[in-house]
């Protein structure tokens, strides 16, 4: 009797919603660039179905994250707060920071609007399955190489790269790592940190990849609910973890882009000594040290930036497909001319410009992530939009299409959506009116000696023609995109730019109401003590090539007494 008078009391105090309410179907890809179709980037990429889905929908050619790493990008978009109001600003888990604690993630509202929510596979970086009315997978990284029960990157990536580790430093098919006769060594699966079962990849009973798993689950779950006659409205989301690392997906992916075919994006020598980001950080920031490490893992450095290049690509073609069969069920579903389809990415990915290969710059490359959305009724399909939008406006763009009430604060220590509805872009793509900003903001950390104050942080400003960055020393790079696309040429001293310098940073100020006066104190240095077998000596490669040689005299092709990188490879080559 007491469960029932509960359920009444619930029922009667819920919002009353017609039975043509959308449904959403959320798709994001993790540390996905715009390396896919309908975007001028990589000219080789192969996301056919990505293409067709962009023919109904509205492409956003200017869309960014507003922090272009996994947790805090995922954390602002999922509670629709920006960084610098929520002073969540890296890693912290979002369900404990002072403030995010206190908003409710989208997901939350849905729930309370009465929507069906659904999700698996990874959505936000430190998941809550308890959010969802029903949750699959949590994030799975694998397929992994295990030697001698230790995981360690794909044999066939070269040191010193391979020894960033298992996740970071590893690339490969996944047939082309099967060993023929050892029995130390062998695919595994499991999560981030540990390892649950053997990943079986042989015949036709083959165990499936964490993102075909989600895929499949996903189309199942449509054809169930279509054949159910459920009226409920659903809110169902779906994390892919490719193209993130390690890079492993099955060999008929790497088949479709050959190595020797691969074309490198424009990487100009010293395309870094204009820009000033090895001013505020040194050179284990991981996307400066990775970028090292590959070019002394291979010959030269465009052999090993087109081996990572073949595996990046592989791995979207691989999850393009994935895509395809979630989106296939959709459309041949009853929900098909009633459900709202975005897709994204959490951030993007270097490639080696600048000598950078991560995610976590300013550039453009980092900060651009693919923003496809069908909304049948009011997106106009096949269409792209111009104006600079971000990820904080997918929770308020879903609000205002869905129709969604209630505050997004669960209580007064919350904090209002940041963003914006991009409706206006939907329904107009060739506008350039909305409420929102006319740039989007995107911050990268600066580190823990500044604390969690975002007056202290780099900050970037992307409008539709200009690219403004503003380092917390004060040093500073602007981009015009119309000339420029990219950002080859840094013309923050550039007196003909001064003008429009001096507006985007002011915009940049008034709409973060940033304090850029304060005063930073300097990361504290390490002190690096150089001995025999010394940390300095294994960072640059040496430790390694020289513990190798030590252990494979054979190696010594020429016989000289020293061994080369180009030895030391063909020697694990040939073994």
């Amino acid at each position: 009797m007491i469960r029932l008078c509960c359920f009444l009391i619930t029922l009667l105090s819920a919002p009353l919603f017609s039975k043509q309410r959308p449904n959403v179907l959320f798709i994001i890809c993790d540390d996905l660039n715009d390396y896919v179709s309908a975007y001028d980037s990589h000219p080789q990429v192969k996301t056919p179905n990505l293409k067709k889905f962009a023919q109904s929908a509205v492409t956003f050619k200017h869309a960014y994250s507003n922090n272009p790493v996994c947790a805090p990008s995922r954390a602002s978009l999922f509670t629709g707060v920006y960084p610098h109001d929520s002073g969540n600003l890296f890693w912290q888990k979002w369900y404990e920071q002072k403030t995010l604690k206190h908003c409710k993630t989208m997901m939350e509202l849905f729930v309370e609007n009465a929507y069906n929510v659904m999700g698996t596979g990874k959505l936000l970086h430190h998941e809550r399955p308890a959010l969802y009315s029903e949750f699959k997978n949590k994030a799975n990284y694998g397929p992994y190489w295990l030697k001698d029960g230790k995981t360690v990157a794909h044999p066939d990536v070269p040191e010193p790269f391979a020894d960033i580790g298992a996740i970071d430093g590893s690339f490969g098919s996944i047939e082309s790592a099967i060993p023929k006769e050892s029995k130390t060594e062998r695919w595994f699966s499991g999560d981030w940190k540990s390892i649950k079962k053997p990943f079986n990849f042989e015949g036709p009973d083959r165990d499936l990849t964490p993102d075909e798993l989600n895929a499949k689950w996903v189309a199942e779950r449509l054809k169930a609910l279509d054949k159910s006659g459920s009226e409920q409205a659903f809110f169902m989301a779906v994390g892919f973890v490719r193209p993130h690392t390690p890079l492993h997906v099955p060999q008929k992916y790497f088949d479709m882009f050959p190595i020797d075919q691969i074309q490198l994006p424009e990487i100009l020598e010293n395309d870094a000594k204009d820009t000033h980001y090895t001013d505020v950080f040194d050179s284990d920031q991981k996307g400066l040290k990775y970028f090292d490490l590959l070019k002394k893992s291979y010959p030269n450095w465009q052999e090993g930036l087109k081996a990572f290049t073949q595996a990046y690509l592989a791995s979207i073609a691989a999850v393009d497909e994935n895509i395809g069969q979630v989106l296939n069920a959709l459309d041949q579903s009853r929900f098909k001319d009633n459900t709202i389809v975005i897709f994204t990415s959490d951030h993007g990915w270097n490639m080696g410009e600048k000598d950078y290969l991560f995610k976590n710059s300013p550039w453009e490359e980092s900060g651009r992530v693919p923003f496809i959305v069908r909304a049948p009724q009011i997106a106009k399909a096949g269409s792209q939009a111009q104006h600079p939008v971000s990820l904080i406006d997918i929770y308020p763009t879903l609000v205002d299409l869905c129709g969604l009430e209630g505050d997004n604060r669960k209580n007064e220590s919350g904090v209002k959506l940041g963003g914006f509805s991009i409706r206006p872009f939907l329904e107009n793509p060739q506008s350039m009116e909305w409420q929102g900003p006319k740039g989007a903001l995107t911050m990268i950390y600066a580190g823990p000696h500044t604390g969690m104050d975002p007056d202290l942080q780099h900050w970037t400003w992307r409008t539709k023609d200009f690219r403004y960055i503003r380092y917390n020393n004060g040093q500073e790079e602007l981009y015009d995109h119309t000339k420029d696309p990219r950002e080859l040429t840094n013309l923050a001293k550039n007196p003909e730019y001064a003008q429009i310098k001096a507006e985007l940073k002011e915009d940049l100020i008034s709409f973060g109401q940033f304090d850029f006066s304060k005063p930073i104190s300097s990361p504290k240095k390490k002190t690096v003590v150089v001995k025999k077998n010394s940390a300095r000596e294994k960072k640059d490669g040496e430790y390694w090539k020289k513990n190798y040689f030590k252990n494979n005299p054979s190696a010594d092709a020429n016989k000289d007494g020293k061994l080369s990188w180009k030895e030391l490879n063909d020697h694990k080559k040939a073994k």
